[in-house]
């Protein structure tokens, strides 16, 4: 795939969407692949972890869609669907 001139999509943008992605996806051996690529690049240690941060935010969309889809296929109320309301998880 090759960029325009014009692309925002250069290398190192490239290696800040796998870090992200890494996160989201829970792999160690990408996220440390991808973290060494990026830090070769020359890309900041302040823009590795803002693209962590931006990993974890996905990830954290992606439990909460999946605890409402669970809840839903089970029948429960997506609110303290453990327990019956009572809000202890």
């Amino acid at each position: 795939m090759q960029n325009s001139l014009n692309s925002l999509m250069n290398n190192s943008v490239k290696e800040l969407v796998a870090i992200a992605a890494s996160v989201g996806a829970h792999c160690r051996p990408c996220l440390e692949y991808h973290v060494r690529a990026a830090t070769e690049l020359g890309i900041s240690k302040e823009d590795i972890e803002a693209a962590v941060a931006v990993g974890h935010q996905v990830e954290m969309g992606a439990v909460s869609a999946m605890k409402k889809t669970s809840a839903t296929i089970l029948g429960q109320p997506e609110e303290g669907a453990c327990c019956s309301g009572k809000g202890c998880c």
